[in-house]
């Protein structure tokens, strides 16, 4: 994620390592942190395989210079292919999705819908297996095979369960919403040429 992140800022314009930390941090916290001790390997390590140049810049302070950094025609592939990854961390890829939107414009059309699309089947497998794990736990939960659970810790795990739905729902009508949003915005794009001919 954080190579994602760092080639995505960098489509921007360059930016030297504090910035990207700084970037990266606003974005994962309030409780994560990107360290400088992984941010600089990484940086070498993006460097090394030729996604990045690092340039040397003057300090306006009269210290030391700092790199600044630049992406590279190789860095942008690479960006793309990590955009377009849906099979990497399954377990973890509504995060995932959530740090890739704010990038989406920078793929083709095609490609935004083909994220938005598996998004939407992402979030609907998890809304119809907690609906089936719900359906399981309340046969088995009631009568003589209660699991000896008290009515109250029933109800705890039902209101959890519940609440599990309800976060994948809320995450499946916005993911709606943004495959409209594209749809609309494909839309504009096809008429603008029209609209420009018949004014």
């Amino acid at each position: 994620m954080y190579e994602l992140l760092i080639l995505a800022h960098l489509l921007y314009q360059p930016a030297h390592g504090y910035l990207i930390a700084k970037i990266i941090n606003d974005m994962i916290g309030p409780y994560a942190k990107f360290s400088n001790g992984r941010l600089y390997p990484l940086l070498a390590r993006l460097e090394e395989n030729g996604l990045l140049v690092a340039e040397e810049q003057e300090n306006e302070h009269g210290n030391r210079p700092y790199r600044s950094y630049r992406i590279t025609d190789k860095g942008r592939e690479r960006f793309r292919l990590l955009m377009l990854d849906t099979t990497s961390n399954p377990g973890e890829y509504q995060k995932v999705f959530q740090q890739k939107m704010p990038f989406l414009s920078f793929l083709a059309p095609s490609e935004r819908l083909y994220l938005i699309d598996h998004y939407l089947n992402y979030c609907q497998a998890h809304i119809l297996h907690l609906q089936n794990e719900r359906e399981d736990l309340h046969q088995h939960s009631s009568g003589d095979a209660s699991y000896g659970w008290s009515q109250s810790l029933r109800d705890d795990i039902f209101e959890g369960v519940d609440h599990l739905i309800a976060h994948w729902q809320l995450e499946y009508t916005w993911a709606q919403h943004l495959r409209e949003r594209e749809l609309a915005r494909t839309q504009d794009a096809t008429n603008l040429p029209e609209q420009t001919t018949r004014s």
